[in-house]
């Protein structure tokens, strides 16, 4: 395994009110990392700035040994908390844009996973449900051969069964050596495919562990662990 991600000190504050409060954490390839705190803890902050959608001006943090910015623009594929395309666009269109913007997004693995999921590119944003909405934002983000995928809360509103499609997309699409880190509040969706668990409280990294140490050390499960920590 080679290290992907490093972050040395991370710090970010909105006006008086920190975010993050000097977060450090490197993560190898191949990992599946799940972020996980309460509502403000800082865990869209952390991913926004590892996406480079809000400025890290210590360069605290690496990815691929380059700082956050156009150097990693090219190998992080980033999915925001929110569908972000508009209603009127029509899937087709979205999909040659990411080709235009992307050299690594893979227009006939997202054309089988559209076929897979039931939707078609001549849709229109504006036609699909919540969750087949975050199932497109998803198919095309993991449709890029990146090596870091970041996904912001992507069961955010949907049913149990969107969200499980949306895993199957997430397992089927990442390369060996890529990895990937998610938010999330549905624990009990992601439990079984999260390698590594970062907690998150008041924008400080409170705990950063592998799942099977956590199981093996302390005979809990993910959700229990979290429970303790946040109830």
């Amino acid at each position: 395994m080679s290290t992907i991600l490093e972050c040395k000190g991370l710090s970010h504050s909105y006006g008086q009110k920190k975010a993050l409060d000097d977060i450090s954490f490197t993560l190898e390839s191949g990992r599946i990392t799940g972020i996980f705190g309460p509502n403000g803890s800082g865990k869209t902050t952390l991913i926004k700035m590892l996406a480079g959608m809000i400025h890290d001006d210590k360069n605290a943090v690496t990815i691929c040994g380059y700082p956050v910015g156009a150097g990693t623009r090219a190998v992080v594929s980033y999915s925001p908390d929110r569908v972000m395309y508009k209603a009127d666009k029509q899937i087709s269109d979205i999909m040659d844009s990411y080709e235009i913007m992307f050299d690594d997004f893979d227009k006939n693995a997202a054309r089988q996973f559209l076929d897979e999921f039931g939707l078609d590119e001549k849709q229109h944003v504006g036609e699909l449900s919540k969750g087949s909405a975050a199932k497109l934002q998803i198919i095309l983000t993991m449709s890029r051969k990146a090596s870091l995928y970041l996904l912001d809360e992507p069961f955010s509103g949907i049913d149990p069964v969107a969200a499980e499609s949306i895993i199957r997309i997430m397992l089927k699409s990442i390369p060996d050596d890529s990895s990937l880190i998610l938010t999330t509040h549905q624990i009990s969706q992601v439990e079984q495919i999260i390698d590594e668990a970062m907690f998150i409280k008041d924008g400080r990294l409170i705990l950063h562990e592998p799942v099977e140490d956590m199981r093996d050390k302390n005979g809990k499960s993910l959700t229990d662990a979290y429970l303790e920590e946040f109830r």
